[in-house]
């Protein structure tokens, strides 16, 4: 999946909200499973309404998903949306000079290490 500009900058808008910010990371840590939006608006602080408001918002970004599991909808990362935004970063990197994005390299590599937290970072 290869994002365009205007597509980075409607990820980039919905991440610049700290709510939206602290939602995504903490459905990045749920892993596949997910969590239910209550679940999410409680870990984040949000009320019941904030909270669908703002995962709304993610979701349209393309930065999270949801499904409808009995009466609840329960929200996850969408592990493609976010490792897109990540190339859209760093297409052009280095310039020559991979020292420069060893950092960012190491935390991936970590995420999606066999021994990393099962069910999360499906890189």
């Amino acid at each position: 999946m290869k994002l365009e500009e205007s597509q980075a900058l409607d990820a980039f808008g919905a991440l610049s909200q700290e709510t939206r910010l602290r939602m995504v990371r903490v459905l990045v840590q749920a892993g596949l499973d997910g969590l239910s939006a209550g679940a999410v608006g409680d870990a984040v602080g949000a009320s019941s309404s904030g909270a669908s408001f703002h995962l709304s918002h993610l979701e349209r970004a393309g930065l999270i998903q949801s499904r409808r599991e009995s009466r609840s909808i329960v929200y996850s990362a969408n592990y493609d949306g976010l490792s897109a935004l990540i190339q859209f970063l760093m297409r052009d990197c280095c310039s020559g000079h991979p020292e420069i994005c060893a950092p960012a390299a190491a935390v991936a590599a970590d995420c999606c290490a066999p021994a990393a937290k099962e069910n999360a970072c499906a890189c």
